[in-house]
């Protein structure tokens, strides 16, 4: 068996091909039942978030160097994808390469945000999930955790997490270019999870007083807006709302888009074409992409955030390095685990041979000492008859490397049993 790390994130796949990879809560659980079954994967986490889809798992070591993986065929049939497209847009690392990706995801080292923390929570997430379905076992446990390991060394022994640059922040960094005076606009946001609370934070630190939340569910979206004085509505109230928001952002798990463009033709008419500026991070999309289309509407995408990030992180870049040399000592650390319990394994196959040799001499010891025999040649007997039947088969592989002339095991003998 092997680790297999498989995955499409924004660097490879635009939001078109990831949006269609994306797993619901609701996939998720059928995607488990499908992964149980799989004769070629044994363990399997699923990360999946607007940027990225990611599959860690332990797969058969028969199944590389093959035209195709099994976890690529798996993704290609759940999601219905043509394999080759699915193949061009996605990428698979094995053992140390999945290990040191796994980590490098964990401290956001691979994120389009360098240094994101959030990501770390959604990783998590995926880990306890796959825990709670029995699909963590002896292989990944160890993986993840020394992930998180090395993820918080990374956040306290580095700066990369100093300076406020994330997604959300990004979106709120755009949005005041486009408005001047932010304490005059509305904000209404789209959603109720974590990405929304950050951007809420970061709305109110740039001066936006009047904040909506929309959500399906109104008690989560009352959770939200009480903590920033903001209201709460229901998603059906959005076209009402709509007409009083100069600000949008949207971040749901929706499949389908929650705002069309009929909804914000008929807003704008109402506004008398005041504008409105719009962000879609969700992906799916939350937001239909003709919405564009309009005059007076100021729509971006995720990806379309790419350029505010990257005038973010650069003040990151050298917390970045430090960050990449712990990663590389947490692949090192977590490699020799692995080969440690490796030998584990031989260890307790080793230790369970001999302790059956010993079982059967010590019975046949005492069944002699029961018949009367002298104790003192019963004892040299059983000391003589567990050295003979420990080292036979060892000293007849050593006769034969020796023959064959293998010495690298004769030396590996010397070395194991410490002879010189």
């Amino acid at each position: 068996m092997s680790l297999l790390a498989f995955g499409i994130n924004h660097k490879t796949a635009p939001v078109e091909i990831r949006e269609r990879v994306a797993f619901t809560p609701e996939q998720l659980d059928g995607a488990f039942q499908q992964l149980r079954q799989h004769p070629q994967i044994s363990e399997v986490a699923v990360v999946s978030t607007c940027n990225r889809t990611e599959l860690y798992c332990v797969v058969d070591s028969d199944a590389h160097g093959q035209d195709t993986t099994p976890v690529l065929e798996w993704m290609s049939q759940f999601h219905n994808l043509d394999l080759t497209d699915l193949a061009r847009y996605s990428y698979e690392y094995t053992n140390e390469d999945a290990a040191r990706h796994l980590m490098r995801v964990s401290c956001g080292l691979d994120s389009m945000v360098l240094g994101e923390p959030q990501i770390l929570g959604q990783i998590k997430d995926a880990y306890l999930n796959a825990q709670d379905k029995g699909l963590v076992g002896r292989e990944l446990n160890p993986l993840f955790q020394q992930s998180f390991a090395v993820a918080k060394q990374v956040r306290t022994q580095t700066s990369i997490g100093e300076n406020p640059v994330s997604v959300a922040y990004a979106a709120v960094s755009m949005a005041q270019r486009i408005f001047s005076d932010l304490s005059k606009s509305q904000a209404l946001l789209i959603g109720a999870g974590e990405t929304i609370e950050l951007v809420a934070r970061h709305l109110r630190n740039a001066g936006v007083s009047k904040m909506v939340v929309a959500n399906r569910t109104l008690s989560r979206a009352q959770a939200v807006a009480e903590e920033f004085n903001g209201e709460a509505v229901v998603l059906s109230d959005i076209p009402h709302q709509l007409e009083k928001s100069d600000i949008v952002i949207a971040s749901t798990a929706s499949q389908l888009p929650i705002l069309g463009k009929g909804a914000v033709e008929r807003a704008l008419k109402v506004r008398k074409h005041k504008p409105i500026f719009m962000v879609d991070i969700a992906v799916p999309r939350d937001i239909e992409p003709q919405v564009s289309e309009l005059d007076d509407v100021y729509l971006y995408s995720v990806d379309d955030l790419k350029e505010v990030i990257e005038e973010n992180m650069r003040s990151r870049q050298e917390a970045a390095e430090q960050a990449e040399q712990l990663v590389l000592a947490g692949v090192g650390h977590f490699m020799q685990s692995q080969r440690e319990r490796g030998a584990g394994q031989l260890i307790g196959t080793l230790r369970q041979q001999v302790d059956n040799i010993r079982v059967t001499e010590l019975e046949k010891a005492l069944q002699q000492l029961q018949k009367g025999q002298n104790p003192e040649e019963v004892l040299q007997r059983f000391s003589q008859s567990l050295t003979n039947k420990v080292l036979h088969e060892p000293m007849v592989q050593l006769r034969q490397a020796s023959a064959d002339n293998r010495n690298d095991l004769l030396n590996g003998a010397r070395t194991l049993f410490a002879l010189d």
